[in-house]
């Protein structure tokens, strides 16, 4: 009986220790959160001056709310760009106890990767939307209306454009970062290619106006990218099989 005791207290203290270190990750993680999002509401002029360059026209505000929201937006923007890296490297240090030294040094170079795919992402959705989904949108007004643009809805338009990329860019960081803990294959990532291609013309179709040519534009690099993240798998998945093959021989000797 006391043995069963014993055995049910270290589980719940294992358990409290758990989600006190949880807590504490969080923690960090928030106050980096507002720690950036604190330096993006003070830059938001110079970031709102960087996008409106690229613009033929002058956004409007049409309520004093627009003012702040744009603000918020921007340091939000800001704020979760640069606090993602440091998520994930919680989440690292979170799991780290349970992964070997070889998962350890194999994962935490994912953390730099991660970020910046982030910010390719936000910057190849920028260039599409400014270079081709903007223009072609405007061309279809043809003199017919007066255009006049406010800030609240041009930048939900252009974040509904933009983020979907940042966030499908990390695809090649998932798929390696999952080959590595042993719970994704290339030859899996190769079967299903066909569902996977229907997700992302989906996804292409969704952010894109209903222009053919535009959607296979966004939809033939999203495709690229996924036949990236099933070579990059690949190497993955052959280094991890020849440390096992090494490990397995030196075993036998």
């Amino acid at each position: 009986m006391m043995s069963d005791n014993q055995s049910t207290e270290e589980k719940e203290m294992n358990l409290t220790g758990h989600l006190s270190e949880l807590r504490n990750r969080i923690i960090v993680t928030a106050v980096f959160f507002i720690l950036f999002f604190i330096v993006g509401f003070v830059f938001a002029t110079d970031i709102y001056d960087f996008f409106q360059q690229d613009l033929s026209f002058k956004l409007t505000v049409i309520s004093p709310g627009e003012i702040i929201w744009i603000y918020f937006t921007l340091a939000s923007v800001v704020a979760i760009a640069f606090t993602l890296p440091i998520l994930i490297l919680q989440i690292w240090l979170f799991v780290k106890p349970g992964l070997t030294k070889g998962e350890q040094k194999a994962t935490i170079a994912y953390i730099p990767a991660v970020f910046i795919l982030f910010i390719g992402g936000l910057v190849f959705g920028y260039f599409m939307f400014i270079k081709l989904i903007l223009p072609f949108l405007l061309s279809l007004n043809d003199g017919m209306f007066n255009e006049m643009f406010t800030v609240d809805k041009y930048f939900r338009f252009l974040l509904r454009i933009t983020l979907p990329f940042a966030v499908l860019f990390e695809i090649p960081v998932i798929a390696m970062f999952l080959t590595a803990l042993g719970i994704l294959t290339p030859q899996f990532m190769r079967k299903t290619r066909k569902y996977a291609y229907f997700i992302l013309i989906i996804i292409g179709t969704i952010v894109t106006p209903p222009d053919f040519v535009l959607q296979l534009v966004v939809a033939v690099p999203l495709i690229l990218l996924y036949e990236l993240s099933i070579n990059l798998a690949a190497i993955v998945y052959r280094k991890k099989q020849r440390k096992h093959e090494a490990f397995m021989n030196d075993a036998d000797l």
